[in-house]
């Protein structure tokens, strides 16, 4: 199997490289970087409208990894592409943009199957490029990187994005002090390579008790998306450490089918003298059983193992290794408390 990462190699796209390196061990698969390569010509790109001219002797497949639709062209600089694969896949993370689908992919059909993060979407992807598609949602490593550690540090940390209010780390943490919450500000990645800040983040994560996040809709900047609500690496991953995501939680039915109650802590506006009030209440509550139940539950519902196990099904392998993994996860989960 081949994975094609158009992923850029930056620290905020850290989980999703991370989750390639995994996927490409686990589904015993090679990759192939090329998110800083050109992107196709115009002689490339409309090739597409040629087909596919699929060998009944190979069993090769293929998976592109895209930021978002349209990275989907970037298979036309696979060589060989035409004759290579028999089963050809992509895997959209942000794949909200749906104005972003390129229009040879409305013409031809080059793919065998789409998968998406966004369940919302699902339905418009199938209608537009006249694809299977399925619903792979964001994940996290609770198996490897999670943990349900009850001595925590800090009892709050700011990661990524925030809104004006909070995004002053100083003025965050001496107004935290003030309710009695040992505040922790942003991590300091500099210096690392982008796996080395994920690994560190998920460290922070298993530190602290709450993770400060704030959806789009509160919180938008000029790359998010405008309308649609969405869950992204920061509260996966914070949960699959045991922590609780406080602030205010992405609406939708992805949000509604992956977490659960306890998985978050809703502060229900982004004014700080609102959210550190409940925050000091809620961190008196706070006892080491919730840790290890957003743990477990990650472990259940948020691994990135079961994603592969879907996209494998999908495809129509049957990686040892990922079965082995697998086998590992059920075996944790058993032997959690709670």
């Amino acid at each position: 199997m081949l994975i094609v990462n158009c992923i850029p190699d930056a620290h905020g796209w850290s989980p999703i490289q991370y989750m390639v390196s995994l996927a490409a061990e686990l589904m015993d698969a090679q990759v192939l970087n090329i998110a800083n390569d050109k992107p196709s010509n115009i002689s490339k790109i409309w090739s597409i409208l040629n087909g596919r001219s699929r060998n009944p002797r190979t069993h090769a497949s293929c998976m592109l990894i895209c930021t978002g639709p349209g990275d989907l062209i970037r298979f036309l600089d696979i060589h060989d592409w035409r004759r290579r694969f028999e089963y050809l896949t992509a895997w959209i993370i942000d794949s909200f943009w749906l104005n972003h689908i390129p229009m040879t992919l409305r013409i031809s059909k080059p793919f065998d199957h789409l998968f998406v993060t966004s369940e919302e979407d699902a339905d418009q992807w199938k209608k537009r490029t006249r694809t299977p598609v399925a619903w792979i949602p964001w994940g996290t490593d609770a198996l490897r990187l999670g943990g349900s550690a009850d001595n925590r540090e800090y009892d709050a940390t700011r990661v990524g994005r925030q809104p004006p209010e909070w995004d002053d780390d100083l003025v965050a943490l001496n107004d935290a002090k003030s309710f009695g919450i040992k505040y922790r500000g942003r991590p300091n990645g500099d210096g690392l390579t982008t796996l080395e800040n994920h690994r560190l983040l998920m460290k922070v994560y298993g530190n602290s008790k709450y993770i400060i996040a704030f959806s789009n809709a509160v919180n938008p900047e000029n790359y998010t998306h405008p309308r649609r609500e969405y869950l992204t690496g920061r509260w996966v991953d914070a949960i699959g450490c045991g922590a609780i995501v406080a602030g205010v939680t992405p609406r939708g039915r992805n949000t509604e089918e992956l977490l659960w109650s306890g998985a978050t802590l809703d502060f229900g506006s982004t004014h700080r003298n609102t959210g550190l009030p409940i925050l000091a209440e809620a961190l008196k509550d706070w006892r080491p059983e919730m840790a290890v139940n957003n743990h477990k539950m990650a472990l259940k519902k948020l691994d990135w193992r079961w994603r592969f196990r879907r996209i494998a099904e999908v495809i129509g392998i049957s990686p040892l290794r990922l079965t082995a993994e697998l086998d590992l996860l059920r075996e944790r989960i058993e032997h959690l408390p709670i």
